[in-house]
């Protein structure tokens, strides 16, 4: 197992977060003794049906837990969400800590739970970071095949797209059919491709809607289920005071490289450095970079993207309380000359008090007037990981 930055609390109640296959139960079974801990997976068919039929007897037994059992830890809480109405009854009559874990907070809205009115800290795990795999890291490994745990112990390339496959199986089986989020599943696989071809795009609702044969609010609905099931997210533009028009339509953003490859189709297809193909994958690697960081050292960061109406982009702006505003161009150049980002200069320019940076595949820090070029990993690092700021 590599260690994981995220530090999870041993002296409070917490829900932990994440898509299937990020680690989450990996991750509690290490940090917390187990001769310490009473777990319960409702990944298990029949456990489930047990706290289904009648989610008060949860109280029973932890009120009958002997002393030295410190955590409950309910794995895959989403199974039975009325699980919490008793959990949130225990926080006050036993002096046990809840530890929740799931893969969907569509089912805990169903519910009608409300993540315990604040009573527990709210956690995610992503796919491993580059900084977490440390000297295992390889950039092109993991543009193609995304950080799920699981991919790393894979042995070949063809082992590695079927487990990518089985996981877009599972989750279509799983995650959609079991739990009835939608009627007809045909639309929403094709939904799904489209939606992997498109990521990191702004998103044209009318134009996915003709792809995939349903209306836009459809369409709306499928993003959604998306963000609650953690499989992705909406990247927001950028609102802030400044002189130029500027767009008004999400991105969206899977939250793997690798499983955004295989819902595309694309898993068998080779990627070649300097095709846009590669430009596209190492941009949304980039941007997964930032965003794991800054959700693990518990940055409170807002990411967004700016698009003018001249059609001159800015990958990510970030706003950091206390600090300037962040401007980040997103290059897979390993040699980045002024000419590659006269646009983003001279847009970045007329933005008061920003930082301009490109992180890049650079090896070696560089200037243009006011815009920094930086090696992506390092600069991620100082940007989202470290105290230091730029």
């Amino acid at each position: 197992m590599y260690p994981r930055l995220l530090t999870l609390p041993k002296k409070h109640h917490f829900f932990l977060f994440g898509a299937r296959n990020t680690g989450k139960s990996t991750l509690i079974r290490a940090v917390f003794n187990p001769e310490k801990s009473r777990y319960i997976d409702l990944l298990n068919s029949a456990i489930e049906d047990h706290y289904r039929r009648d989610p008060t007897i949860l109280a029973n037994e932890v009120l009958a837990l002997p002393k030295h059992i410190q955590h409950v830890i309910v794995d895959e809480v989403q199974k039975v969400p009325r699980l919490l109405d008793t959990i949130q009854m225990l926080m006050n009559d036993s002096d046990k800590l809840f530890i929740m874990s799931g893969s969907s907070a569509r089912k805990l809205k169903s519910g009608g739970a409300n993540l315990l009115a604040g009573r527990a800290f709210v956690y995610n795990l992503y796919p491993l970071s580059a900084r977490e795999l440390g000297t295992d890291f390889e950039l092109d490994h993991a543009l193609r095949w995304g950080t799920l745990p699981q991919i790393l112990q894979c042995d070949s390339d063809l082992e590695r797209q079927e487990f990518l496959m089985a996981y877009a199986h599972t989750y279509l089986k799983e995650e959609i059919v079991n739990e009835q989020i939608i009627r007809k599943l045909d639309p929403f696989h094709k939904f799904l491709e489209v939606a992997a071809q498109s990521n990191g795009k702004i998103i044209n609702y009318s134009n996915i809607a003709r792809d995939v044969g349903v209306d836009s609010k459809t369409i709306q609905s499928y993003y959604s289920i998306l963000e609650d099931t953690l499989i992705g997210f909406m990247l927001p533009p950028y609102q802030g005071s400044f002189r130029k028009r500027l767009g008004q339509k999400p991105k969206f953003y899977f939250f793997d490289t690798g499983i955004t490859r295989a819902l595309a189709r694309l898993s068998t297809v080779p990627l070649i450095e300097r095709t846009h193909a590669y430009g596209n994958a190492f941009e949304h690697f980039v941007i997964l970079e930032c965003m794991k960081l800054s959700d693990y050292y518990r940055k409170d960061y807002r990411f967004n993207y700016l698009r003018t109406s001249s059609d001159v982009e800015i990958d990510l702006v970030v706003e950091r309380p206390g600090l300037p505003l962040l401007c980040i161009e997103i290059k897979s150049s390993r040699d980045v000359n002024a000419a590659d980002i006269s646009s983003f200069k001279q847009l970045t320019a007329d933005i008061p008090d920003c930082v301009a940076i490109v992180l890049s595949q650079d090896k070696y820090a560089k200037k243009f007037d006011h815009v920094t070029v930086l090696p992506w990993r390092q600069a991620v690092a100082e940007l989202f990981a470290d105290a230091g700021s730029m």
